[in-house]
């Protein structure tokens, strides 16, 4: 079958999806067609106009500040991180950059990012809504940029148009394959434990365990209860609620291999809705699924300005769903009101 007339079928299938469930979204749809959401949106439709970028991301990424506010997106399988803000300067170099700014604070690992998309859409409400919206070597979505009430409509389609490229087949590769994990009884838990009670610094966590060639949840595991400690898995609602109700703020961290986002400040408008957990507040939106948490872990880190708390989930696949501390900036100790939301919930009573 020729690529045009797979293309075709693959775009009355998802007119009969979406006439069936209206509601659908784009991730649903393409899991259902059993394509990449990549691919889907490179179908392109009759309500939206998609341009293919040229992959000049630092170049793309560092002229976002012009489209005024915008909402970032951020997801990984479990939880999806919308935040509101201006985007502030890049920093880094081609591989790895950073955005950090009060609103829209990032992480960028550009060697994941394959392929890009200038987006109109035209609204069944009316109106149109622009987005920039890059993906990894496997069509899974990276990272997402919406326009809002506060953008330049005029700066978007004028970066759409300066970065447009002709329209080339996707390449979309399978998925790389699992490293083996190390068995507990080849790992040095001794050597381990020493180097974690020898940082000085959070971000030296990621150089620890590829030194001792651990997985992340494997590392918590064996750390001791001293410095990881599992807890339930409602442990989550529990610090939102009770940093909402103490006005505490927090950092939320949630990550896929191109893009780690962060939200910085107070949550307040907390809501359940059926498996998922919801921040709905005006310039963040956090959307989590409750049931996909296997395991939850209070963790502790030394670092020169004292210990550092977090609360990070686990998914069954043991991939890190999000993590979450108390809102401090390097030089400074961590906010002793995060300290009290969190510890408690390590103690055997709470467990």
């Amino acid at each position: 079958m020729s690529a045009s007339s797979t293309s075709e079928l693959l775009a009355g299938r998802r007119a009969a999806l979406l006439a069936a469930e209206p509601n659908l979204r784009a991730r649903e749809i393409a899991a259902r067609l059993g394509i990449s959401e990549a691919e889907l949106l490179a179908l392109g439709s009759e309500t939206s106009t998609v341009t293919r970028l040229r992959p000049e991301w630092t170049d793309i990424i560092g002229s976002m500040g012009a489209l005024g506010r915008v909402m970032a997106l951020t997801r990984n399988e479990s939880v999806v991180h919308e935040r509101k803000g201006v985007y502030g300067t890049l920093e880094g170099g081609a591989h790895v950059g950073l955005i950090v700014g009060e609103d829209i604070d990032l992480r960028i690992f550009f060697s994941q990012w394959k392929s890009g998309f200038g987006v109109v859409e035209v609204l069944k409400e009316g109106g149109t809504r622009r987005s920039l919206q890059f993906f990894d070597a496997q069509g899974v979505a990276i990272h997402k940029i919406y326009q809002t009430d506060g953008s330049d409509a005029a700066a978007f389609d004028a970066l759409i148009a300066r970065f447009a490229t002709e329209h080339t087949p996707l390449e979309i590769a399978p998925a790389p394959a699992k490293k083996a994990r190390l068995a507990d009884s080849e790992i040095d838990v001794p050597g381990f434990r020493a180097a974690w009670d020898a940082m000085t610094d959070t971000h030296e966590f990621h150089g620890l365990i590829t030194k001792f060639k651990v997985e992340r949840l494997q590392g918590l595991r064996l750390a001791g209860e001293t410095r990881a400690t599992r807890v339930p898995a409602v442990s989550l609602r529990a610090a939102l609620e009770a940093a909402r109700d103490r006005e505490v703020p927090i950092m939320v961290f949630v990550g896929n291999p191109g893009m780690i986002q962060i939200h910085t400040g107070t949550v307040s408008n907390l809501k359940p809705m059926g498996p998922w957990f919801n921040v709905l507040d005006e310039s963040f939106n956090l959307h989590l699924r409750e049931d996909h948490i296997d395991s939850a872990w209070v963790v502790w880190k030394p670092t020169e300005d004292g210990t550092v708390t977090s609360l990070e989930l686990f998914d069954k696949e043991g991939s890190l769903i999000a993590t979450l501390f108390g809102k401090r900036k390097p030089g400074q100790p961590e906010d002793l009101g995060w300290r009290e939301i969190v510890n408690p919930l390590a103690t055997k009573e709470a467990a």
